[in-house]
Order: C-alpha cells, then structure tokens, then sequence
C-alpha cells in the first residue's frame, strides 16, 4: 500500500463526508524534502463532522497527530483544507 492509500485510511476513520488526497510531490521536484519516487508532498481536502466547531488550528493538530508515522516515514509536506459539516 502507497502513501496516498495510507493516508485515506488513517482518514477514514473521521467518518468524512468528502475526502481528497493529492500526492503533489511531482510540483516541488528539486524543492527541499522532494526525492525519486514521489510520495512527499500531499494535499488533503476533508469535510467531516469531527471537525464541526474547531478552529482550523485544531482541525490541522488533529489531522498532523494521526499522520505522525507518515510524517516520521519520509512525508515532507501536507496541505490541509479542513472544515467541518455543520
């Protein structure tokens, strides 16, 4: 399983009701943290009740500590766009 695959599935487990995940990584060839192979730079779209009144500092907290082992295994960037339902 790739790094995109890993990431919707740590994702799901907020029950979203839209979920995107971009590997990007292709964008920022010869950028810090790039490297052969991709699977570097990320961008999330995620629409979940879970988040309904956070800010978006707590709703990004919330997605970076479930990442964390993506982040410790060579995730160099992720963009968030993160909102609740309500």
């Amino acid at each position: 399983m790739g790094r995109k695959e890993r990431i919707e599935q740590a994702l799901r487990a907020l029950s979203p009701a839209e979920l995107v995940v971009l590997d990007e990584s292709e964008q920022h060839r010869g950028h810090g943290g790039w490297r052969e192979g991709g699977e570097t730079h990320f961008r999330v779209r995620l629409r979940a009740a879970a988040f309904d009144g956070l800010s978006r500092v707590e709703c990004h907290r919330r997605i970076n500590a479930m990442l964390a082992d993506e982040f410790a295994g060579g995730l160099h960037a992720l963009a968030i766009e993160a909102r609740g339902t309500a």
